[in-house]
C-alpha cells in the first residue's frame, strides 16, 4: 500500500495507491470518518466492471447507498447533467448528511465532485479513480467542474476529496487508447518536476497495463506537493500543472467532445509548449525530442488536424480560465524537471506554434 498525505489544514485528507482496494473501499471509507447515505456516481461504461464491487464493499462497512449510471463520455461534463444528478440525490432521499462516491475516470470525477460541491451548498465526497488520467492527475487537487461550449471546465468549484481511492487493478479493463492517454499527464509531472522518471517511462510496455503502483504514487505526490503550495492557483505554482494544458485546451475545445480524448489533445499541446520553451525559456532541442519521443512511444498523436483552424483554436484558447485580464500566461520548461511561467510571450508567437503542430 502507498499512501500521500495531501496537507491543506481541515481539508487535508489521504490518497491510497494499492491494489485490491476496490474491494476495500467501504471499510476505508468508514476509516475515514465518513457517515450518512452514500449516493455512489458512475458512467455506463465502468458501472458493468466495478459497480458491484463497491457497492458490495459499502453494504458491508454498514452504508445505505443509491445507485446513479450517468451517459459515458465528456459530453456529460455539462450543466443539465449536473442538475439530473442532483435531482436524483434529492428523489433519492439524500440531504446534507450524506456523501458522494466517484467511481471513474476524469470526466466522473469532474462532475460528481462538482454534484458534491454544489448539494445542499456542499456535501463530502470520495474519489475511486479508474484511469490514469483520474489517478495521476484529476482526482487529486479538488478542482471539480462542467464543461460549456465556450470552453473546458469554465463552471466549477474548488472542492477537495476526504479520501482517494486508487486501485491501479481497475487499469486492466480499459481500451488501449484511453489507456495510454492518461500517459500524456504522466509525461507532463516528469517534465515539470522529475526529470529521472522520463527514464522509467522509456521502459515501460504502452501495451502492458500493469502499472507500478509506486509510479502512480510518484505521480500523485508531485501533484500533491504543488496543491499543498498553492491550493487555489493564487501564487502562480499550481500553475506549473498547466504545461500542455494551455493550447491543448484550445484543441480539444475546437472539436466535437470525443473527437480527441484529454490526453491526446494534451499531447499536442505539450509538442506546442515545448516549441515555445525553445524559443522563449532556452530549453535544448534534444530535450525537447526525448519528451517527444515518450509520446510518440505511447503513440500519442503529435499532429494537428489540417480539418481543425489555427483561429478557432486562438479564439477557444482567449476564453480560457487561465487567462486573467487579458494576460498570457504560459507553462515552459527551461529544462527537463523544472517548469517556469511565462507572460511575455507576443500574440504573433502563438499562432507559428500552433501551425507547427501540423507538419
Amino acid at each position: 500500500m502507498n499512501s500521500v498525505h495531501v496537507n491543506l489544514g481541515s481539508r487535508s485528507y489521504d490518497i491510497l495507491v494499492g491494489r485490491g482496494l476496490l474491494a476495500e473501499s467501504g471499510p476505508r471509507i468508514k476509516a475515514a470518518g465518513l457517515t450518512g447515505r452514500a449516493a455512489l456516481v458512475t458512467d455506463a461504461k465502468v458501472a458493468p466492471h466495478y459497480l458491484e464491487s463497491v457497492a458490495s464493499s459499502l453494504a458491508e462497512a454498514g452504508y445505505e447507498s443509491t445507485f446513479h449510471v450517468f451517459p459515458a463520455g465528456e459530453g456529460s461534463k455539462s450543466l443539465s447533467q449536473t442538475e439530473a444528478l442532483c435531482r436524483e440525490l434529492m428523489q433519492g432521499g439524500h440531504d446534507r448528511s450524506s456523501f458522494v462516491v466517484a467511481l471513474g475516470g476524469g470526466v466522473t470525477g469532474d462532475l460528481a465532485g462538482f454534484v458534491a460541491s454544489i448539494f445542499y451548498r456542499g456535501i463530502p465526497f470520495v474519489q475511486i479513480p479508474t484511469t490514469i488520467v483520474s489517478q495521476v492527475d484529476s482526482a487529486v487537487g479538488g478542482k471539480t467542474g462542467v464543461n460549456t461550449p465556450e470552453g473546458k471546465n469554465l463552471l466549477g468549484a474548488f472542492h477537495q476529496p476526504r479520501l482517494v481511492l486508487t486501485d491501479p487493478d481497475t487499469l486492466l479493463t480499459l481500451p488501449g487508447r484511453e489507456f495510454r492517454e492518461g500517459f500524456a499527464e504522466v509525461i507532463k509531472h516528469a517534465a515539470i518536476r522529475d526529470e529521472a522518471m522520463l527514464d522509467e517511462l522509456e521502459k515501460l510496455d504502452p501495451d502492458q497495463q500493469e502499472v507500478p503502483a509506486d509510479l502512480i504514487a510518484r505521480n500523485v505526490a508531485i501533484k500533491a506537493r504543488i496543491v499543498e503550495e498553492d491550493e487555489q492557483e493564487r501564487s502562480g505554482t499550481r500553475a506549473l500543472l498547466n504545461f500542455g494544458h494551455t493550447i491543448g485546451h484550445g484543441i480539444e475545445a475546437s472539436v466535437p467532445y470525443g473527437t480527441l480524448l484529454h490526453g491526446e489533445a494534451i499531447s499536442l499541446g505539450i509538442r506546442a509548449a515545448l516549441k515555445l520553451s525553445e524559443d522563449h525559456a532556452g530549453l535544448h532541442p534534444e530535450a525537447s525530442e526525448r519528451l517527444l519521443n515518450l509520446l510518440r512511444h505511447f503513440r500519442l498523436p503529435l499532429v494537428l488536424d489540417d480539418e481543425i483552424p489555427t483561429d478557432l483554436v486562438l479564439e477557444k484558447l482567449g476564453r480560457d480560465k487561465k487567462f486573467s485580464g487579458g494576460k498570457r500566461t504560459f507553462v515552459l520548461l527551461d529544462r527537463p524537471g523544472n517548469a517556469v511561467t511565462c507572460s511575455t510571450i507576443p500574440l504573433e508567437d502563438i499562432a507559428p506554434a500552433i501551425e507547427q503542430l501540423r507538419s
